[in-house]
């Protein structure tokens, strides 16, 4: 092989490890952005839904504007019923507790792959960039080798440099593989904390339906009266 065919390979391998690195460290600042969004609205959420006087009084609050809240809208919406509909007995109510937890696990399984997206990309570039890096160096050295050969000495200080700037590459992989690897490990137990607390925060809403009757009245317009229940405090415990 030409020596301008390898140093074409060990560019070709440098110039793919610096778009590796671009692109993991550009998710690592999205994926920090959205974890830190999907944090602060989860909680200020959470605070206005458990200061609620009544499960009726929280329907009002459901929005889209964080993961917790797009939960409770879609609970919201299972358990909006006019005045004139069904009956209150356990048949009805088993109906539609079934229904409502089918539709929050939807929802759950939704907002864990709107969390998850970009993770596998750090995954893969954590575990490949190493091996670009060391593709570019083993073709480095064989065209270090090939110069060295033809120059006809095999002194250290002619071998030292060739071999040296072959290496770049290997240490380059490292290099870009080590954030990806750190910043995928770290994300993903970010997502394991956020689907825990969509969990248990399902468990609790299941848990105020079936106290309310599986039925939550349409919110009503500013300035409407509103009748004032004692407020449930949440419940810990894991969505099944």
């Amino acid at each position: 092989m030409s020596s301008y065919y390898l140093d074409l390979i060990v560019q070709g391998s440098l110039y793919a490890l610096v778009l590796f690195s671009i692109v993991t460290w550009v998710l690592i600042l999205v994926k920090g952005v959205q974890h830190y969004r999907v944090g602060k609205r989860d909680k200020q959420f959470t605070k206005q839904f458990w200061s609620a006087s009544t499960l009726d009084a929280a329907s009002a609050l459901a929005s889209d504007a964080s993961p917790k809240s797009r939960l409770a809208n879609v609970g919201f919406d299972v358990l909006h019923v006019s005045e004139s509909g069904g009956g209150n007995d356990l048949e009805h109510s088993w109906d539609r507790q079934e229904l409502l937890e089918r539709h929050l696990r939807q929802q759950i399984q939704k907002e864990y792959q709107s969390l998850e997206s970009g993770l596998a990309v750090l995954a893969s570039i954590g575990s490949t960039a190493p091996f670009v890096g060391l593709f570019g160096t083993v073709f480095g050295i064989i065209h270090a080798l090939g110069a060295i050969g033809k120059s006809g000495s095999a002194s250290i200080d002619v071998v030292a440099g060739p071999i040296g700037e072959a290496l770049i590459a290997t240490g380059v992989g490292i290099a870009v593989a080590v954030p990806a690897v750190l910043a995928f490990n770290f994300y993903v137990r970010r997502l394991k904390v956020t689907a825990a607390e969509l969990d248990n925060y399902a468990t609790d809403f299941v848990n105020l339906a079936q106290k309310n009757g599986f039925r939550v009245a349409r919110p009503v317009s500013k300035g409407a009266s509103q009748t004032v229940r004692p407020a449930v405090a949440p419940q810990q415990g894991a969505f099944a």
